[in-house]
């Protein structure tokens, strides 16, 4: 029998910069060196995720999951992204995961935001209030199966006015006073 999350000292937290070397290593161990072919990538790749959304779960000082968020947008508005959702392959089954998705969101609704899609196991998030996209509603930067292209609606209606292509959300880089590249937040 698994422990129950209770029994571990688990820590969520905002994801820090200093995070980003250990979640790297952990989204390897996780998914392996196909996740850069995926489709769900394609959206997340050249945008920075919403520092306010992204968390991580730690064990003492060990790093044993992280959530993080991007922005997107479509025909009637902006929208999010979530993934990756990782927990540590030792660590799994001792209900991590779901605190991590349910802080994401709840911080997610707080910043006023409307929905998020992600592409999942569907009866897995199902229990977070994930449904399938209508088929045609929504397009993705690739092939993904349908029953796994799911969205939560964080506002009633809120999903009513999307339709079309998902685009990520990409900073663009601009210069500073000095003259200096900075890309905006």
């Amino acid at each position: 029998m698994t422990p129950a999350l209770t029994a571990l000292p688990l820590v969520i937290r905002r994801e820090q910069p200093e995070d980003g070397p250990a979640i790297e290593r952990l989204h390897a161990r996780a998914f392996g060196p196909g996740r850069f072919a995926r489709t769900a990538y394609r959206l997340r790749e050249g945008t920075a995720p919403l520092a306010e959304l992204c968390l991580t779960a730690l064990v003492g000082t060990y790093l044993v999951g992280s959530v993080r968020v991007g922005p997107a947008e479509a025909e009637g508005g902006c929208l999010l992204v979530l993934g990756p959702l990782t927990v540590d392959p030792s660590f799994s089954d001792r209900g991590i995961g779901t605190a991590l998705m349910r802080a994401s969101l709840d911080a997610a609704r707080a910043s006023g935001h409307r929905v998020v899609v992600l592409v999942g196991d569907a009866p897995y998030y199902r229990r977070f209030g994930f449904a399938p996209v209508p088929p045609g509603r929504l397009v993705l930067p690739g092939p993904v199966d349908p029953a796994r292209f799911l969205w939560l609606e964080l506002v009633d209606g809120a999903a009513s006015v999307l339709s079309g292509g998902i685009r990520p959300i990409r900073q663009t880089p601009q210069l500073d006073g000095a003259g200096s590249q900075r890309t905006l937040d």
